[in-house]
């Protein structure tokens, strides 16, 4: 029994960590605009706020949901969870850079949300699976918090060169998640 919790929080762990992955990437980005320190406490900060919230809104949602269509669940979740690992993958290759919003005010707020939208979904295929909410949040806030301080900091001392192949593992990471999740 033991094992099963262990097992279940290292999953979410590296769940978490291939979130955050995208709040890394584009914070390199941002964070080679040379961003105070007071500044970049505040954009982590804010930024794991959203990684809990958009995904506790898709666990209400995806439970509400769950009692629905009730054998379909773990099928619906497996597949958004590949489908948004794929999204992120593919969309590493687009070599269009989107403008950056400025990380003050309403831009940061936009800026976070943004980052934090593929939570929303991944909150929502585990809301279909019965997954543990308080510590799912906790890990998901915890981890992207710290990944966009390292972005941001990490941004300052090196230009771009990591950006993509950090979005290509997350998205690697939670494809590998959706397909155990229907095949396991």
């Amino acid at each position: 029994m033991a094992a099963y919790y262990v097992g279940e929080l290292v999953s979410l762990m590296f769940m978490a960590i291939a979130l955050g992955m995208d709040a890394f990437s584009v914070s390199l980005g941002l964070g080679m605009q040379k961003i105070r320190l007071k500044r970049i406490a505040l954009i982590g900060i804010i930024i794991g706020f959203f990684h809990m919230l958009m995904p506790f809104i898709g666990i209400l949602l995806g439970q509400a949901i769950s009692t629905q269509i009730g054998e379909y669940t773990v099928l619906a979740g497996g597949l958004l969870l590949f489908g948004i690992g794929a999204q992120m993958v593919f969309s590493a290759f687009n070599h269009e850079a989107p403008q950056l919003a400025q990380p003050a005010g309403i831009g940061l707020l936009f800026f976070a949300l943004s980052v934090s939208l593929d939570s929303f979904s991944v909150g929502l295929s585990l809301g279909l699976s019965d997954v543990r909410t308080v510590v799912t949040l906790l890990m998901f806030g915890t981890a992207s918090m710290i990944l966009t301080w390292a972005g941001l900091i990490f941004g300052r001392k090196v230009h771009g060169f990591l950006g993509v192949y950090s979005e290509i593992l997350g998205g690697s990471i939670l494809c590998g998640f959706g397909l155990h999740v229907l095949f396991g």
